[in-house]
């Protein structure tokens, strides 16, 4: 792996490229399980395999320094919990569409917050390319196209939406100051953080349902157990890794803006299972991989 910045970008772009390939699988199981059970059940086995590859490479978590561990725990709270959640209500109020622009201020919200609380600042090139990358994903998704979810609440939807986008943004920053300021690493980050969500969520789940997931459903269509291994050990083992990996080694404002590059990679998805791609959608792809040169050129 690159210790660079550039690495971090590499890596950043793999982990939106793996949310990008789970989120096909993480589609299928939402409509047999609710939000929290599927929240829950990646994290549980994405946290079983993360503390095993731990382990298995002779690292251990005693060595996690105290001044880093507050930080990852409320980062797990914030962004996994919270954030995520927020995000999936955001996508029944608004639909994909909406709830993907609104994810695009994430960017501009991790680089003023990563100003403001680390000090990090951005060459003009480096803004110049977060504004030309959000711009393309933009202009991908603001495409008039029908929503799986219409708005049933659209106050409420703008609400979670926005929410999600400051979550994850606030997430992002308290893991970049662990990892560029503590001796953790993105490994012992990554469980740290998992760890923390999933018991905030199963305490929620036992709260509300005094139950943690509905064994039935996957009696009853027992190939769901390999939909949610597939998307658990892509989407959330290693994208989830490799963006703490990317927080360590590059800007938060750049790594985010590369998070965010999900939606480009679903095109070629939908395309490869015979969905109409238009002009405009590979325009909108074309100008932010645009931007995405700029960032590595910065």
């Amino acid at each position: 792996m690159l210790l660079s910045p550039i690495g971090g970008g590499l890596a950043a772009l793999t982990a939106a490229f793996l949310w990008a390939l789970a989120s096909l699988w993480f589609t299928r199981l939402g409509s047999h399980l609710s939000v929290i059970e599927v929240n829950l059940l990646k994290g549980l086995l994405a946290l079983i395999l993360l503390v095993i590859t731990l382990y298995g490479s002779g690292g251990s978590l005693q060595s996690i320094p105290k001044n880093a561990l507050g930080l990852l725990l409320i980062s797990g709270v914030v962004g996994i919990t919270l954030g995520d959640s927020a995000y999936l209500q955001a996508l029944q109020h608004l639909g994909p569409r909406r709830t993907l622009l609104l994810a695009t201020l994430a960017p501009p919200m991790v680089g003023l917050i990563a100003w403001g609380v680390l000090g990090e600042t951005l060459s003009w090139l480096s803004w110049l390319g977060i504004f030309v990358t959000v711009a393309g994903i933009a202009w991908v998704i603001l495409e008039r196209t029908p929503d799986s979810a219409p708005a049933f609440d659209l106050k409420r939807g703008l609400w979670f939406g926005f929410l999600a986008a400051l979550s994850q943004s606030v997430a992002l920053v308290l893991s970049r100051v662990a990892l560029t300021r503590t001796s953790v690493d993105s490994l012992q980050s990554t469980i740290l953080r998992l760890a923390a969500a999933v018991v905030v969520l199963a305490a929620w789940s036992l709260i509300r349902r005094r139950s943690l997931i509905s064994i039935s459903v996957f009696r009853a269509q027992p190939q769901l157990w390999g939909t949610l291994a597939a998307a658990t050990f892509i989407g959330t083992y290693l994208a989830m890794w490799l963006q703490q990996v990317s927080i360590g080694l590059a800007p938060a404002g750049i790594v985010q803006t590369l998070l965010s590059a999900s939606p480009l990679f679903i095109l070629p998805m939908a395309a490869l299972q015979g969905q109409k791609i238009t002009p405009r959608a590979v325009l909108g792809a074309l100008l932010a991989l645009s931007g995405v040169a700029l960032l590595f050129a910065s």
